[in-house]
């Protein structure tokens, strides 16, 4: 596991405070924010507290995992579902997503944010796919875009300070449209309190 014990216990607003209202940026922009990202290549890593990102090799012994989400579920990927899991007190969520550019993994970010925001509230989850870069690394995105009210741009600096990560680019735009309609959701909201100040 990675050796920074600064974790972010809050999300980076600087993007929502400044005068300018914030804009989802491009495609190309946010590729290139992935991979300016300064994080690790461990098996493992702590990228918001106690939210682990990794690969399907990690042993989960000392991290006080409760909850286990395979975002790489299904026998033609990582085939550790629950049953893989029988001797361990785990819950477990998987989702069988191909690391492809034409899968709509989108469909999922819901259920999957608020299963770990369960399990947030219980201990520890730990979110894989194959390599923990793309599929699970996206999904951990979306979890601080919906219940951390992170933007797109400040949930990939969080992550990717602590992970290397490499959403693909279907994954991004996926990222990018939920990030678009977060954001017009927020400013609704601004309104509506404004209108009755």
């Amino acid at each position: 596991m990675q050796g920074n014990s600064k974790m972010p216990h809050t999300r980076d607003s600087s993007s929502l405070t400044s005068s300018t209202p914030y804009e989802t940026p491009a495609l190309s922009e946010l590729q290139k924010l992935v991979w300016l990202g300064t994080g690790s290549d461990n098996h493992v890593d702590q990228v918001w507290p106690n939210i682990y990102l990794g690969d399907a090799k990690t042993t989960l012994q000392s991290l006080n995992i409760t909850h286990i989400l395979n975002a790489a579920d299904g026998p033609y990927n990582i085939n550790t579902g629950a049953k893989y899991y029988a001797d361990l007190q785990i819950q477990y969520y998987g989702i069988e997503a191909f690391d492809e550019p034409s899968f709509n993994l989108s469909v999922f970010f819901y259920d999957a944010a608020n299963f770990i925001c369960k399990a947030l509230n219980s201990s520890g989850v730990f979110v894989h796919c194959a390599m923990g870069m793309s599929r699970s690394a996206t999904i951990v995105l979306a979890f601080l875009m919906i219940h951390e009210n992170m933007t797109l741009v400040d949930a990939l600096k969080t992550v990717s300070a602590h992970r290397n990560i490499c959403p693909n680019l279907g994954f991004l735009s996926q990222l990018r449209d939920l990030d678009i309609k977060l954001n017009e959701e927020r400013r609704g909201t601004k309104a509506s309190a404004t209108t009755y100040l």
